[in-house]
C-alpha cells in the first residue's frame, strides 16, 4: 500500500551544556492520502518538533520522512503549515494576505489568481477580500490563514495548535469550518493539539505520545456513530465519544 507520509523510526536529540538531550525516540507512522491525523501528548514531549521534522524544517538525528513516495524530508512544496496564530499582516488586505505565498514564489499567474478567488468565494470571504485583518472575527482570520496556505496547493496540511488562540465558542465554530474545508479539498492533515475532545471530534486516527523522549504509546482508530454527515460538532454527540475521551485521558495519565 502506498502512503502519502511515511515516518520511519524518527529520533531527535538536542545538544545542551550537559550533553545530548533526547526529545523523540523511535517514532514511526504511515499516513494515507485524505486522512486526518491528530497527535496528542504531554506538554513538552516534542509534538511540535515532530511537525517541524515532517515539514523538513528540522533534520532528525535518526530515521527518515518520505513524502509522496519520493524525496526524504525535502518535499516542502507538498506541505502547508498552520501555526497557533494566523500571522496575517495587519497593514495588508485579506486578498493581499492570501496572495502572499504566491507572490513570494513568483507564481501570481492568471490560473492561481482565479484559484484563490474561487477559494475566497467558496469559503465565504469573497466580500471581505478588501478588508483588513483587524476588521475580521477570529474565525474569519483563521479561515483566511488556511486559504493563504491552500493557495500554494499543498498535499499535506500541518496544524500546530491552530485553534488554541481562539476563545471556546469561536474555536468550536472554526473547527467546523476548517474540518469542512480540509475534507472538501481532500487534503491530508496532521494536527497537534492538547485538546482531547477536539482531536476525537476531527481525527480519523489519534496517536498518543509518551513524555520526553516521546514515542508512540498507543493509536486509536476513531469510529463514531453520527446521525448525519460527520462534523466536529455532531461527533461530540456520538455515543462512542465519551469512551474515546476516557481512554485517551487515562493514556495521558493527566493529574490535576
Amino acid at each position: 500500500m502506498s502512503y502519502i507520509v511515511e515516518i520511519k523510526n524518527i529520533g531527535m536529540n538536542y545538544q545542551s551544556l550537559n550533553g545530548e538531550i533526547p526529545a523523540i525516540a523511535g517514532i514511526s507512522m504511515n499516513i494515507s492520502k485524505g486522512e486526518f491525523i491528530c497527535i496528542v501528548g504531554p506538554s513538552g514531549c516534542g509534538k511540535s518538533t515532530l511537525l517541524s521534522i515532517i515539514a523538513g524544517l528540522i533534520k532528525p538525528s535518526s530515521g527518515s520522512i518520505v513524502i509522496n513516495s519520493g524525496c526524504k524530508g525535502k518535499c516542502l512544496l507538498d506541505v502547508g503549515y498552520m501555526l497557533q496564530k494566523d500571522y496575517l499582516f495587519e497593514w495588508s488586505t485579506i486578498l493581499e494576505n492570501v496572495m502572499l505565498g504566491l507572490e513570494i514564489k513568483k507564481a501570481l499567474n492568471t490560473e492561481n489568481r482565479e484559484y484563490v478567488y474561487n477559494l475566497l468565494d467558496t469559503y465565504g470571504l469573497s466580500e471581505f477580500k478588501d478588508k483588513y485583518p483587524s476588521q475580521l472575527s477570529g474565525g474569519m482570520r483563521q479561515r483566511a490563514a488556511l486559504i493563504r496556505t491552500l493557495a500554494l496547493r499543498p498535499e499535506i496540511l500541518l496544524l500546530d495548535e491552530a485553534f488554541s488562540a481562539l476563545d471556546y465558542q469561536t474555536r468550536l465554530a472554526v473547527t467546523e469550518d476548517i474540518y469542512y474545508i480540509i475534507k472538501k479539498e481532500n487534503k491530508t492533515a496532521i494536527m497537534v493539539t492538547h485538546d482531547i475532545a477536539e482531536s476525537i471530534s476531527m481525527a480519523d486516527r489519534i496517536f498518543v505520545l509518551t513524555g520526553r523522549p516521546s514515542s508512540i504509546k498507543c493509536e486509536y482508530d476513531i469510529s463514531l456513530t453520527c446521525n448525519d454527515v460527520r462534523t466536529p460538532f455532531n461527533s461530540r454527540e456520538a455515543p462512542e465519544f465519551r469512551h474515546y475521551f476516557n481512554k485517551i485521558w487515562e493514556e495521558l495519565d493527566v493529574h490535576v
